[in-house]
């Protein structure tokens, strides 16, 4: 059997923490608008979107809090690391998402950051938030999972 690979595909970041905080209800592809010493930094991979959001500002999605480190050799042109960053989506999209924020009272994260085609691409999630004991479930069914991969390696 041969394994179908995504080529033209290459991984910037993922948001690991997302996935332990939130429930995920969907995904969507976004871009995003960079500058030119933005996307050189993101091509060095100095991106961080653990602590990252996204909010609805004048009917257009914007992503708040994710740092990407400024460009060494970007002169005065250089780019603020901390800035919010508008995402690429349809209107459809976007009024689904506003939708589901102010209705349901789900947050959008983003779940990690790639190249597609030389594209800068976003992976967005439209999630809900765990409780503590949902988070003291995962960590016990994690670790249960890995005390019992050990017992399987020692007898056999």
């Amino acid at each position: 059997m041969s394994k179908k690979t995504n080529y033209g595909l290459k991984i910037i970041c993922i948001n690991r923490k997302a996935s332990f905080n939130y429930f995920f209800e969907d995904l969507l592809e976004a871009g995003i608008v960079l500058k030119s010493s933005e996307i050189k930094s993101i091509r060095n991979g100095k991106v961080n979107i653990a602590d990252s959001y996204a909010v609805e500002k004048g009917g257009e999605i914007f992503l708040i809090n994710s740092h990407i480190a400024s460009y060494k050799q970007a002169s005065y042109k250089n780019h603020n690391p901390i800035d919010q960053r508008k995402l690429l989506l349809k209107k459809k999209e976007i009024n689904k998402l506003i939708g589901k924020m102010q209705r349901e009272g789900l947050t959008i994260v983003p779940t990690k950051m790639y190249f597609k085609k030389g594209k800068a691409k976003i992976e967005i999630a439209i999630a809900k938030g765990k409780k503590q004991f949902d988070k003291r479930a995962v960590k016990k069914k994690r670790d249960w999972n890995r005390d019992k991969a050990r017992y399987v390696r020692k007898s056999s």
